[in-house]
């Protein structure tokens, strides 16, 4: 079992991904891994002394393609328990949830295969149990 949080805001040294709920021209925009047969929204690990927010840019750049896009903070959201079934995550661990709208793609250049842009929402989530709460608390908070 997974259990997913909300929060305003946490110290910013505890906050470890960003995650990012894109749209673009009102279409969802999903990332699949070369390695997996799944989809997610963007994102990933804050790399040391990196802001946070430079880590959700980052990640939409190389996980997308975005060139030009805005991008803005919508809440933290912690994670605790089995994220898949191979990985199992046994300390609260926190992240920032994030929303951006693209206007422009380059070529990919990344551990992503492909973007899948659509009007509607995957079935075959990376991470089922946590990527649908985010979109539910993004809704929630008016940002969807």
């Amino acid at each position: 079992m997974v259990e997913v949080k909300f929060y305003d805001n946490v110290d910013d040294q505890l906050l470890k991904f960003a995650v990012i709920i894109a749209k673009t021209d009102g279409k969802w925009v999903f990332c699949k891994e070369k390695k997996r047969d799944t989809y997610e929204v963007p994102g990933g690990h804050r790399d040391s002394g990196e802001d946070i927010l430079d880590t959700a840019k980052r990640e939409l750049r190389e996980e997308t393609g975005a060139i030009d896009f805005t991008i803005k903070p919508i809440c933290v959201y912690s994670v605790k328990g089995k994220t898949r079934i191979d990985e199992n995550i046994d300390a609260e661990t926190f992240g920032m949830l994030f929303i951006a709208d693209i206007f422009s793609f380059e070529a990919l250049h990344s551990e992503i295969e492909k973007i899948l842009i659509t009007d509607n929402l995957v079935d075959n989530w990376t991470y089922p149990l946590i990527q649908p709460k985010l979109l539910e608390e993004a809704q929630n908070r008016g940002y969807l």
